[in-house]
């Protein structure tokens, strides 16, 4: 079980760093696959989304995908955000969450395939002045609080978002990383404070740290490999697969 756990921490890992998204399988292997309690799974994932965050995030900073002072915006509403996600489980049930969630997903990968690439614009200049800034503040919070509460991890959200709002491909996948270290942290201190099974956790916290960490640190480097255009295509039909799977059954 141990092997197949790192297995899949690694994979997804990968595809957490080529594009941001993919983090929601992990609490679905938690509690679907080894029969997780849901608190103890969102704890795991989220000490994993931390690790895939961090180092995904560096990466992209390096390769110079990642607008640092929109993603510390963004990130300060995520970290308010992400901590009331985690009350906003135990109060509302987790399936409305969840369907809100892949609402967002679905509506924005379409709108991602709907863009035509001349209507490309930098993030930047979408807004001025203070409501821009207010903008990333507003958006880090609401995606905040929805995937803590639902264990979505954050990229799958909020990197079609951005790139909805005229950041490339590349950028938004860099700037949705550093947004999910402001995620994690609050949501995995929140669940494994509520977690029954600490001990497990802690022992399952190595093999997923390494294991997950590799995965993002090969597929990260991998990713400027990517074109643009087709990591767009990638994401967006990546996230109407997911959001329509996820709502259909």
């Amino acid at each position: 079980m141990l092997i197949i756990t790192a297995i899949v921490n690694f994979l997804v890992g990968v595809c957490i760093g080529l594009t941001g998204i993919a983090g929601f399988l992990l609490p679905m292997f938690y509690t679907g696959f080894i029969g997780m309690p849901a608190t103890e799974a969102l704890a795991l994932s989220f000490t994993a989304f931390l690790v895939s965050g961090i180092l995904g995030s560096v990466s992209y900073y390096k390769n110079g995908k990642l607008e640092v002072k929109e993603s510390l915006v963004l990130s300060a509403g995520s970290l308010a955000g992400a901590a009331g996600g985690v009350s906003i489980n135990l109060l509302i049930p987790e399936e409305i969450i969840k369907m809100i969630l892949y609402l967002v997903v679905l509506l924005s990968g379409i709108s991602i395939l709907l863009r035509k690439d001349s209507e490309k614009s930098s993030g930047k200049q979408k807004y001025a002045g203070k409501a821009r800034w207010i903008g990333y503040l507003v958006l880090g919070a609401v995606t905040g609080a929805v995937c803590a509460a639902s264990g979505a991890g954050g990229p799958v959200l909020v990197m079609p978002l951005l790139t909805l709002m005229g950041f490339p491909p590349h950028t938004a996948v860099g700037m949705a990383l550093f947004n999910s270290v402001f995620i994690a942290v609050p949501a995995a201190a929140g669940y494994l404070m509520n977690a029954d099974a600490v001990k497990h956790i802690l022992m399952m916290l190595a093999i997923i740290i390494v294991s997950h960490g590799a995965g993002v640190v090969i597929g990260s480097r991998n990713a400027v490999k990517i074109n643009q255009t087709l990591l767009k295509r990638i994401v967006a039909a990546g996230s109407i697969g997911i959001a329509c799977i996820k709502l259909l059954f």
